[in-house]
């Protein structure tokens, strides 16, 4: 069985209408399943290795499903098929939107860790403090409101001249602690890309 995942609260949310195109890549019978609706333990429990699950969506469906997921064992392999706004795992490991679902359930091990607000996440491309934390809020704030695409370029700006303000950081690094002050970006990268396409750190792997 072939079970395609899928976010709708990702992209432009008609990602249940993208999945369609999947059926140009995969042969065997079909299962659509809302990740938003998924207790992973009882849902995972069942599959064998004969079995294949599609993550259709961006970063944010894959970073839910790393989280999700994290402890339970998945025999099965695990397929993406990038089809969000931003993509930026799927510009790492050098893939393009809508093509052909690839493995990645090798780079879904040993992830490194977060602790926001005493919880604990795993993460996949960044984690990122600063004003583009603070863009992301503001965009979900739209989005809440209005059905019309966010305009980050126009947030940033808004958020450079007036909103957000630079704060002091206290990084430590291999054992070393540094200070800063007036930060506005503070990233911590596992990939190459953040933010739809820049290459914060280029010689990553």
């Amino acid at each position: 069985m072939i079970y395609v995942l899928f976010n709708t609260l990702a992209g432009n949310k008609n990602l249940e209408q993208e999945t369609e195109a999947l059926h140009d890549f995969l042969d065997g019978e079909i299962v659509k399943k809302d990740i938003q609706s998924i207790d992973y333990k009882t849902f995972l429990a069942p599959l064998t290795k004969e079995d294949t699950i599609v993550l259709c969506g961006g970063d944010g469906t894959l970073n839910h499903f790393a989280n999700d997921t994290d402890g339970i064992d998945i025999a099965c392999e695990v397929l993406y098929y990038p089809s969000g706004s931003g993509n930026d795992f799927a510009h790492d490991i050098g893939i393009e939107p809508h093509g052909k679902p690839v493995s990645v359930k090798q780079y879904l091990q040993n992830l490194p860790t977060v602790e926001v607000k005493g919880k604990t996440y795993r993460f996949l491309n960044n984690v990122g403090f600063g004003i583009d934390g603070y863009c992301c809020e503001v965009g979900d704030q739209c989005k809440a409101k209005s059905d019309k695409a966010v305009n980050y370029t126009a947030i940033a700006i808004k958020g450079l001249l007036f909103h957000y303000k630079p704060t002091t950081a206290t990084v430590v690094i291999d054992g070393e602690t540094y200070t800063y002050k007036k930060v506005w970006l503070a990233p911590t990268m596992k990939g190459r890309y953040y933010g739809g396409g820049m290459i914060a750190t280029p010689a990553q792997d």
